[in-house]
């Protein structure tokens, strides 16, 4: 396969600032992300950040990294620049891997890659994961999405959809059996001349009520290809709380 992994990585987290270079077992976020990364097929992983904080964290690696600027609204801001900065051609295969991913598992890099390496009229995709817990399924944060018979995204949504009219009401609500429900998995795979499309539309009411960027791409009536995960990635790190969470899955692995 032929494709670019790009890491956006931020200092200046709200919930959890100097988040990339925070220890998980010995090691700081940021690396352990560029280590999952370097297990895919990737011809090359780089690193998009503002700080140089973590471009000296990561002065003992072979890795590239691209200092961008520091008012980038989203990763795929971000990406678009290191774009520009290293003149990718408008084909070049790109994997938006967040740097709060460090349980990512390979295989879903892979996935995304070959993906879009397999059809030369898919601009974007990215993947899902099967939703069972009914808590997890009315939690706004984590994001779901629905499917057409093709596997591309009809819509991304922070709400419990598709809505089932007879089991979801105040007094019941359970996971219907014969409803397939997905939660999607922040990663995404572009080639490189759709993102500087991207960025040239102007942001949709639905992107910034549900406050979900890739809603902008479906407004604008372009497809994303959403498929199920082969392997579903483990959490990745928003909070104190996460970070200690997949330290103890690292020391249990």
């Amino acid at each position: 396969m032929s494709f670019k992994i790009i890491i956006p990585a931020r200092y200046a987290s709200t919930r959890l600032p100097g988040k990339p270079l925070r220890d998980i077992c010995g090691k700081p976020m940021i690396k352990r992300v560029i280590e999952q990364a370097q297990k895919s097929q990737a011809d090359e992983v780089i690193v998009a950040t503002d700080a140089t904080e973590i471009a000296d964290a990561l002065g003992d690696t072979d890795i590239r990294v691209c200092m961008t600027r520091s008012d980038h609204q989203s990763g795929t801001e971000r990406l678009s620049e290191v774009i520009e900065q290293l003149g990718f051609s408008d084909e070049q295969i790109l994997i938006n891997l967040q740097g709060d991913e460090p349980l990512m598992p390979p295989v879903c890099l892979d996935q995304v890659g070959q993906a879009l390496e397999q059809d030369a009229t898919l601009k974007m995709a990215t993947l899902c994961t099967p939703l069972t817990d009914i808590e997890e399924l009315f939690d706004p944060h984590a994001v779901k999405v629905v499917r057409d018979i093709n596997d591309n995204a009809l819509y991304f949504t922070r709400a419990a959809v598709p809505w089932s009219r007879d089991t979801f009401n105040e007094t019941l609500r359970y996971l219907p059996a014969n409803q397939d429900y997905q939660r999607h998995i922040g990663l995404y795979g572009y080639r490189a001349g759709f993102v500087r499309q991207y960025l040239d539309w102007p942001a949709s009411a639905i992107e910034k009520t549900e406050s979900l960027e890739q809603l902008r791409v479906l407004y604008h009536g372009e497809k994303i290809r959403v498929l199920t995960a082969k392997i579903a990635p483990g959490p990745g790190v928003d909070t104190a709380e996460d970070l200690q969470r997949v330290c103890e899955l690292l020391e249990q692995s």
